[in-house]
């Protein structure tokens, strides 16, 4: 009899535990998924959420929207716990840092195929995959018509050498400034140098005829003595006072000038970027990653690559001003519109990711990287010492931080 019982007991735990895993296997996973403050799309976001789940009825995506500001310090905590998102939402100067410590788990390469190749590579940390891309931005240029045709200068400037050498000119004939470069703001210099090759501390002694390019133009009050100290929201209220002919920004700043300098946009058209010798294009892209610790990587992917693909890229881009980097979207007729001003900056700017390497590569002490170049350039524009005196000795503070 007791025998009996005890084989009893064992069948009855065994079904137990069997229908327990049965029910596991049926409930759904649960992909929690963080963005950085998309709430103002949110409909778009829960529409795509609620069909990836209805082809996939045995995925729950769990999205949780994060501030800005928040972002990396959370993304940093949650990384070192055994319980990470599945999918984060970040910058790739953020995510090549989580790539650093070992804490992301690498991409395979054949699941991006569909992507603008030198989107790829601009992603790649040590030559390894650790991020998808979503959107992208690349800023144009943004200048006055009615000015830049009383200037009685025929060509427009497409490098930072026209663009000084037609300054004077400008100035002259318009009584505005050409440009007004915020050459002090965060990495503006950092990326004028990488369009000039110069990105790594033994490329700066090469730098000597940038600085003094833009020395020669501030001596000269050929650019703003503002130059050094104004951000680029600044500059653009400058823009908008039709204080200077030329101004860099993304497509959404056409948006604030139509609204609060409506005669200045009248006056308005874009072209490219301003370049350097080099030829490449400045660009912005927020992208995903999946952490190593992950419980749901292979559904992550899966719903990831969902998220970004050609239908659901070109919806986003619809309702906004950023680029997709989806290869097919990039083809796509919304891209190739010149029939309104914000179309024809639209399309610019697409065009322009398909010519954006060498890309300024982010360094592990890359603030103070800025930091030490912009004290420099101020240290130049201000003649407080040479040029060749003060790369000189940014070149010694650079080789110092990277040790």
């Amino acid at each position: 009899m007791k025998k009996f019982l005890v084989l009893f007991i064992l069948m009855i735990s065994v079904l137990g535990l069997t229908a327990c895993s049965i029910r596991k296997e049926h409930e759904p996973k649960v992909v929690t998924f963080w963005t950085l403050q998309m709430g103002d799309f949110s409909d778009y976001m829960y529409k795509v959420i609620r069909t990836y789940e209805k082809e996939h009825p045995n995925v729950h995506i769990k999205w949780v929207d994060v501030p800005f500001s928040e972002g990396e310090k959370r993304t940093l905590a949650a990384v070192m716990t055994d319980n990470p998102p599945d999918l984060i939402n970040l910058n790739p100067d953020f995510s090549a840092l989580l790539a650093q410590k070992g804490t992301l788990e690498e991409i395979d390469e054949e699941s991006v195929q569909d992507f603008n190749p030198e989107i790829i590579n601009a992603l790649k940390y040590n030559d390894k995959l650790y991020s998808i891309p979503w959107y992208a931005t690349s800023a144009i240029t943004i200048y006055n018509k009615e000015l830049f045709q009383k200037s009685d200068i025929i060509r427009l400037p497409r490098t930072y050498r026209e663009l000084a050498s037609i300054s004077e000119k400008v100035k002259t004939n318009t009584g505005a400034y050409a440009f007004l470069p915020t050459i002090t703001e965060n990495d503006t210099m950092v990326k004028i140098l990488n369009k000039y090759g110069i990105s790594e501390a033994e490329d700066y002694p090469k730098a000597q005829k940038v600085f003094e390019m833009f020395k020669d133009l501030y001596q000269k009050d050929l650019i703003p003595p503002e130059s050094i100290t104004f951000t680029h929201r600044e500059a653009l209220e400058q823009y908008m006072a039709g204080k200077i002919v030329f101004f860099q920004g993304g497509a959404n700043f056409l948006t604030m000038i139509k609204e609060n300098a409506p005669s200045v946009y009248e006056q308005t058209d874009v072209m490219e970027q301003i370049k350097g010798p080099v030829g490449q294009n400045d660009f912005s892209v927020m992208n995903f990653v999946i952490p190593l610790r992950a419980k749901y990587k292979k559904e992550a992917l899966d719903f990831c690559l969902y998220l970004t693909n050609e239908q659901n890229q070109l919806e986003l881009a619809k309702m906004t001003n950023v680029i997709g980097t989806n290869t097919n979207v990039l083809k796509n007729s919304f891209y190739n519109d010149n029939s309104a001003l914000e179309a024809k900056a639209r399309s610019i700017s697409a065009k322009q990711i398909n010519r954006i390497t060498p890309q300024l590569k982010q360094k592990r002490n890359q603030k103070e990287i800025n930091t030490l170049v912009n004290t420099a350039v101020q240290s130049t524009l201000l003649n407080k010492d040479s040029t060749e005196s003060v790369l000189s000795k940014l070149q010694k503070d650079l080789e110092a931080l990277a040790e």
